[in-house]
């Protein structure tokens, strides 16, 4: 089975807000790492980041949800990119005409191997 990680907000969202994301993946056949879920929140800031890092190491593709805030989100797309993990964006702030955040997981989208 291809194992996906979901790259979403968690601080300030309500539990399984994203949940119907999961579900999709999991319908196109996609084991999901869900780091509401599958990474202990109430851990320290660096085991939190160390759980997200080896879900993104072990992950097929990455796939990402973005509110515009969320700098956990972007923690993780920097190990997205560092990695040389594909991406693909479900849901993020409309692009932009200068240099942003989502023309970069567009970007990234866009070079996937």
């Amino acid at each position: 089975m291809k194992k996906a990680f979901l790259i979403h907000p968690v601080r300030g969202h309500k539990p399984g807000e994203f949940e119907h994301y999961v579900k999709r993946l999991e319908n196109e056949g996609w084991q999901v790492y869900d780091p509401a879920k599958h990474t202990p929140q109430d851990e320290s800031s660096i085991s939190i980041c160390s759980h997200n890092r080896a879900g993104i190491e072990a992950a097929d593709c990455v796939f990402i949800i973005w509110d515009g805030k969320s700098t956990g989100s972007l923690f993780d797309l920097g190990m997205v990119f560092a990695l040389k993990k594909n991406l693909i964006v479900l849901k993020t702030p409309k692009p932009t005409d200068h240099k942003s955040f989502q023309n970069l997981m567009y970007e990234m989208e866009d070079n996937n191997e």
